[in-house]
């Protein structure tokens, strides 16, 4: 399910088989299993994907060689309630490294029940990425972009009855 409250926003949701810390826990420890090896900044094959769980940690990934590309800022560590962290990568799909043309994705959990959570990204302010940011914005809210990290999340956790 998508909604878009605003030009500059794309807000996607899920709902998991699983209790809310579940869901939180495995989003923020196995982020790694679920995003897509080939969303690559660096120049070789990615090892590994980490997200640090705490304020001012990084979600980056390292290479088979050991260099590291860290695309992400944990702004807000609230489990098992929410998370939100910085989108570092520019227009032209490299680091950013001012983080004033980053934007930010908000994920929350939500439990509807001890055993299944409503999982809601919203990605936003898009537009600080400047000149191009609706190629971001597109490329984000495309099948192969946070829909597909969604799917791939959900498929590590129980099916929804």
């Amino acid at each position: 399910m998508n909604q878009h409250p605003s030009p500059t926003t794309v807000a996607h949701s899920i709902v998991v088989g699983a209790s809310v810390d579940k869901a939180f826990a495995t989003f923020t420890e196995e982020f790694g299993r679920f995003k897509p090896r080939e969303h690559n900044l660096l120049g070789v094959e990615i090892a590994e994907t980490v997200l640090e769980g705490r304020v001012g940690g990084h979600l980056y990934d390292r290479g088979v060689d050991g260099s590291e590309c860290r695309w992400a800022r944990v702004l807000v560590y609230e489990p098992p309630h929410r998370l939100v962290v910085s989108w570092d990568i520019s227009t032209s799909w490299q680091v950013e490294t001012d983080p004033a043309k980053s934007s930010e994705v908000e994920v929350r959990f939500v439990a509807e029940t001890p055993t299944r959570t409503r999982v809601e990204l919203e990605h936003r302010h898009l537009d600080r990425h400047g000149e191009g940011w609706e190629r971001v914005r597109d490329g984000v809210d495309a099948d192969q972009g946070w829909p597909l990290y969604l799917r791939r999340y959900a498929d590590l956790l129980a099916p929804v009855d």
